[in-house]
Parts: structure tokens; sequence; C-alpha cells
């Protein structure tokens, strides 16, 4: 089985990489994990990984200077309808809309608009960097299998999606209110934290990705 962890300059995706080969070889699954910039990589996984770290705007720039690239990862989600998977700004550009920078469209596949944090309390920090828990109800979905409220998984973000459809959200965080944690729906989940550094968790949760038949 072919991953594709896409590579359009956004940070350093080998940390993900790791932690998707160790959720693999540590569930008995053969994936071939490859890190990509390449289109027809893209089109011929069996899974997909879309990262992003940084501005919403400068991500779907990026990806958008790579001949064909958002085509073929629209074409994997939407047509071939493989399992994928956004980390962090990856999540948010699945969104309607991003407000960073301007208004920037974004793929519309979870309608809603990633707007500023906005804490209801002045002594919580922005960005918002650290470990949080999971709240209260998480979602009844395969990719959170063993993953329950109280987990703790880690972030770094200043922006959060405010989706329109209440059962697009699959997990949430407190943060001065409620921040969307997990998006998902069909064959696409997202999460605004990064599971390749939030330790037991996240290895359950890329381990459930992996598995995951929708």
């Amino acid at each position: 089985m072919k991953l594709a962890i896409v590579d359009y300059g956004s940070g350093n995706l080998r940390s993900a990489a790791k932690a998707f080969e160790r959720a693999a070889r540590e569930s008995g699954l053969s994936f071939n994990v490859d890190v990509t910039g390449d289109v027809d990589a893209i089109a011929g996984a069996d899974r997909v990984v879309l990262p992003g770290v940084g501005a919403f705007r400068d991500c779907l720039e990026g990806l958008g200077a790579i001949d064909g690239m958002v085509e073929a990862i629209s074409h994997a989600a939407t047509v071939r309808q493989v399992p994928f998977f956004g980390i962090c700004v990856g999540m948010q550009l699945m969104a309607s809309l991003g407000r960073e920078h301007g208004d920037t469209k974004g793929f519309g596949w979870i309608p809603g608009i990633v707007e500023p944090l906005r804490p209801n309390d002045p002594a919580l920090k922005i960005p918002h960097m650290g470990w949080n828990a999971l709240a209260a109800p998480v979602a009844d979905h395969s990719v959170l299998a063993g993953v329950p409220p109280g987990a703790h998984v880690y972030f770094v973000h200043s922006f959060a999606l405010q989706a329109e459809k209440a059962e697009h959200v699959l997990a949430a965080v407190d943060y001065g209110g409620p921040v969307t944690a997990m998006v998902g729906r069909d064959n696409i989940v997202g999460t605004q934290f990064h599971p390749e550094k939030s330790q037991a968790a996240g290895l359950a949760l890329i381990a459930n990705f992996l598995k995951w038949e929708p």
C-alpha cells in the first residue's frame, strides 16, 4: 500500500513520515510512506496526507506553485475518494474560506471559515501552543477508536476552523471556548493538532487512519 505525504515546501515533514512509518510497523501494516511533491505519486497513492504549517494563503499558494498538484489532491479526495488526512493548516485548507492575510478560498470540502482564535480569557496566549485535552464528547468515528475524551494532543496554531455543520466536527478542545480539534466527512479527516507530535494518542489515531476503510 502506498501512502503519500504531500511535500510542497511547508515545513520539515520527516517527523510526520516517521510517525506514519512507526504506526504502520507497530500495527503490522505494510505501507510505503512517500514524502513527495510528485503529482503522479499523489495520483497513484492509496492514502494521502496533506500537512501544513504557517499561513492558510501561503500553503494554498505553495500547492498551486506545483503544476497539477491542487487538481491531484482534489481528485484523490473527491473523485478517487481515497482515505485523506489533513494536518494543521492541511486541515484548514478543507474549509470554504480562510481569513488569514485576507480572504482566501479553500477546497470547500468541510463547509466553514477559518477564523482567528479569540479566547474569552485574556490570560490565554495566541498562538495556542502546547498540550490540550480533547473535550467530551468525542465522535464515534473509526479514526478516533481508542482515543477518548481527555486524551492529550499537541497544538500550534492561531486560527481555527468554524464548521457550518456540527456533524463535521469530530472532536474539540477548550481554549477560552470550544476550538475545533478534528473534522471529518466521508473519506476525509483532518486534525488541527499535530498527531505526529501527540505521542500515544497521535500514534493511535494515525494507526486507525491506516486501517480505515471509509
